[in-house]
């Protein structure tokens, strides 16, 4: 052991020799950069599958490198070219960058002293045309984003065949987004809408153009909470202007053309004829396919989802059926969609989540005032006793602009009903011990309905809502309890809180707190119905004293509305139904019609007012006492 370790010890003492023997003998910056240099320009004959730990240091270097002169900025751009396997060469004058291809190349303008001019972008067989995105990020020094846009357009022409095919394909995408920029425009100006609302109601969402290696966004779905500022609880209302929204915010899709083992025709023209709308929601009349404005190419239009997304299978069956194409070139792996959905919203939140939590069906909310434990019975039968089926889906096939909207109708419809069960999967963790923690359970009925039972507030029985997600902006709800539990709240008022938040903790919060309140008024109600009756029963007023007459009989002096105590008596007149104070009716019939105001309010309380409440409770009290102090008199 102390050979091996004195061995140790004389080769590190001799390697510390060499390296104090390199640092007394090195060269000067100005010939160590031009040794890097040269090595960096010798990079291209390297065998990269034998040195790729080299290159990578060598790029991690020169990322490192600060760009403030003109060559450090062309090495830049040139090593971003070599890292995108594209070509790139100088201007005679070194101030002009070209990254080049066989489909496109981009032009970078520069200044003597190294400052960006412009930045141009030419696809084959176009003129240049200036891109403000790449000259800010260029301009900002956002190196990694200028790369992303040379990748986005790299792959813009990973197509089947030789340039010639390639160039068909590109004007076939070219016509399509023509023809969606103008469905756009035409919605928006037969509705007048306005940026959130083109989102969730237009025939193709709202739609950013193109732009450098980024592809013609649509985006189709935002959700409440995707619609909040951050932190401060209020609305972004610059959402609710023409104003440039973010590519990531909400649900949204890219549009592109893909090669395909099978041929499909495309149009390689606009197909929209005319500028006028054929309906009030601006949907434009299209030309029909011939020869002339379509041709047979091994390729398709795509949808390319902005994340991967579940879909049930009726879904992915239903996009199929509207576009001819099958959404997926193979059979899918089906897996429960709850359990898609519960990993997909885990994702988004950020962070790796611990497997046991991807897998577990319980998740717990904390809401201001209330904890909540949810239970995701995503394994109950649905139809044939299997569960709801589901897959993810990346993109979607197309071959015309009008099948656009339908596409993206089933995809808000779906994004929706992802949302208000992803509502219900948080990281919190709570005690299941902890005092006043609520649960839930969450059971699919439908590939768009799902039922949240839950324990009555009052009556300590079971109750459930079940809500039907119509589309994509209406979701019905209908409480279901038994005869005899009390009043939670009504179908109507749970269907506008949904439609509002699209989350069911913040639903089910509400509810509770809407019985909260029921429950506080009916002690209250109960206790002036109970002290009345005691008031009747021991301080009758004398026979014959004035009293209530009459109220609440028909015309032949019998009780349609079945008032307690109210009976078919006449007045000293003989006629019916007459409030006379000189009569003869009795006080108990006054009594009595108080007693049913009070359960009438118990049992539409949520449906009147405070004024109407006040009026039928302390008018009989009044009167009451008045006719009651006559008597006595």
């Amino acid at each position: 052991l102390r050979a091996n370790e004195s061995e140790k010890h004389s080769r590190m003492t001799a390697l510390l020799e060499r390296l104090h023997g390199k640092h007394n003998s090195s060269r000067s910056w100005q010939e160590t950069s031009k040794v890097v240099r040269q090595a960096m320009e010798k990079r291209g004959v390297i065998n990269t599958a034998g040195h790729q730990l080299l290159l990578n240091c060598l790029e991690t270097l020169q990322r490192a490198l600060k760009v403030s002169s003109l060559p450090s900025m062309t090495d830049r751009l040139e090593s971003i070219a070599r890292q995108n396997m594209l070509g790139s060469h100088l201007s005679p004058s070194r101030t002009e960058c070209y990254i080049t291809s066989d489909m496109f190349y981009v032009e970078v303008h520069l200044d003597k002293a190294g400052k960006l001019v412009d930045v141009k972008v030419a696809h084959h067989g176009e003129n240049p045309v200036s891109c403000p995105e790449l000259i800010q990020h260029l301009r900002d020094k956002h190196f990694d984003e200028f790369s992303k846009h040379l990748k986005g357009l790299v792959n813009l022409y990973k197509l089947p065949g030789d340039n010639k095919l390639k160039t068909k394909m590109y004007l076939a995408l070219q016509s399509l987004e023509l023809d969606l920029t103008k469905m756009m425009h035409m919605f928006r100006i037969a509705t007048n809408a306005n940026t959130v609302e083109t989102i969730l109601h237009g025939s193709v969402g709202l739609l950013t153009a193109r732009s450098g290696g980024h592809l013609v966004s649509l985006q189709c779905y935002v959700s409440p909470n995707d619609i909040f500022e951050e932190g401060t609880g209020d609305i972004d209302y610059y959402l609710l202007l023409y104003s440039a929204v973010p590519r990531t915010l909400g649900v949204s899709v890219s549009v592109t053309v893909e090669g395909t083992t099978s041929v499909y025709k495309l149009p390689i023209a606009p197909l929209i004829t005319g500028s006028h709308p054929v309906d009030n929601k601006g949907t434009p009349s299209f030309s029909s396919v011939t020869n002339s404005n379509c041709v047979d190419l091994p390729a398709c239009f795509f949808l390319k989802m902005n994340r991967l997304m579940p879909f049930s299978l009726s879904y992915i069956k239903k996009m199929g059926s509207t576009t001819g194409i099958p959404v997926l070139e193979t059979v899918p792996t089906l897996s429960p969609l709850y359990d898609l959905i519960i990993k997909s919203q885990l994702h988004e939140e950020g962070e790796a989540s611990p497997p046991a939590l991807a897998q577990s069906m319980r998740f717990y909310t904390s809401l201001p005032g209330q904890q909540h434990c949810y239970f995701l019975n995503g394994d109950a039968p649905v139809q044939d006793g299997r569960s709801l089926q589901g897959a993810y889906v990346s993109k979607i096939p197309f071959r015309h602009p009008a099948q656009v909207p339908a596409l993206l109708d089933i995809i808000r419809h779906q994004a929706a009903y992802n949302t208000l069960i992803g509502s219900c999967v948080k990281k919190t963790y709570i005690k299941e011990d902890t005092p006043g923690l609520l649960r839930f359970e969450v059971c699919p009925l439908t590939d768009s309905s799902f039922s949240v039972s839950f324990q009555h507030p009052v009556n300590e029985s079971l109750v459930c809502v079940v809500m039907e997600v119509i589309d994509s902006r209406q979701v019905a709800c209908k409480l279901y309890k038994g005869l005899s539990d009390a009043l939670i709240c009504t179908d109507d008022f749970i269907t506008k809180v949904v439609q509002r938040c699209m989350s069911i903790p913040v639903t089910m919060r509400a509810i509770r707190r809407k019985a909260e309140t029921i429950q506080a008024d009916t002690p209250a109600l109960s206790l002036i119905a109970e002290t009345v009756e005691i008031m009747v029963k021991k301080n009758l007023p004398p026979t014959g004293s004035p009293g209530y007459m009459g109220m609440g009989t028909g015309p032949d002096g019998s009780n349609p509305v079945g008032l307690p105590g109210l009976n078919s008596g006449t007045n000293s007149a003989g006629s019916n139904n007459v409030v006379d104070v000189g009569g003869s009716g009795s006080l108990q019939e006054l009594i009595s019609l108080y007693v049913f105001s009070v359960k009438w309010i118990k049992f539409y309380k949520t449906e009147i007012n405070v004024t109407a409440k006040f009026l039928l409770i302390f008018w009989p009290l009044a009167y009451l006492g008045l006719q009651y102090d006559n008597g006595m008199s």
